[in-house]
């Protein structure tokens, strides 16, 4: 919530964020991905008691990061999905991720924002790749054909588009 002065009052004003989506991957070994799997199911469980974003027990950072809608395919040990608010969490994933000593790699959009990148932490170091505003620049969209162009292609939605140009990304590290 936030307050602003309109027309001489002061209005509450209901602000909603726009959610980031995130799925990241754990890796280690199977019995402290078990452990995270417990983790995140705990969470899951006092999110739908309090309807409220959850975060670990063991992180007490207060400056957000918080965890919504978490779900995972049963069976993908290690791959949760979830959502954030305006950005991804990686700070809190890597906390995650350091205090189980295990390693991760976490997708993230919220493409309103121009949000996109991928969070890779590998032998203590996290390395963060996104797509910035002249990546976005490099492809347009045609309300006509209600089509996308790139690289002389057409495509029908933006999401191979934006792979594409991450994966470019990465690749020239």
């Amino acid at each position: 919530q936030a307050t602003a002065l309109i027309g001489g009052s002061l209005l509450k004003l209901n602000i909603m964020a726009n959610w980031c989506s995130n799925t990241v991957v754990f890796e280690g070994n199977e019995e402290v991905i078990q452990q995270i799997q417990q983790l995140f199911q705990t969470m899951k469980e006092k999110e739908e008691q309090t309807e409220r974003g959850q975060m670990p027990d063991f992180i007490t950072d207060e400056n957000g990061g918080y965890f919504f809608n978490s779900y995972w395919n049963k069976g993908d040990a290690g791959i949760f999905q979830y959502e954030t608010k305006w950005s991804p969490n990686i700070e809190i994933v890597q906390k995650i991720a350091e205090y189980y000593q295990v390693d991760f790699v976490q997708d993230y959009e919220e493409i309103s924002n121009l949000v996109y990148g991928r969070a890779t932490f590998s032998d203590r170091l996290l390395t963060d790749i996104y797509l910035e505003d002249e990546d976005f620049e490099m492809y347009q969209f045609d309300e006509e054909t209600d089509t996308y162009h790139f690289d002389g292609k057409d495509y029908d939605s933006d999401c191979e588009i934006l792979e594409t140009l991450l994966e470019r990304k990465i690749a020239n590290l």
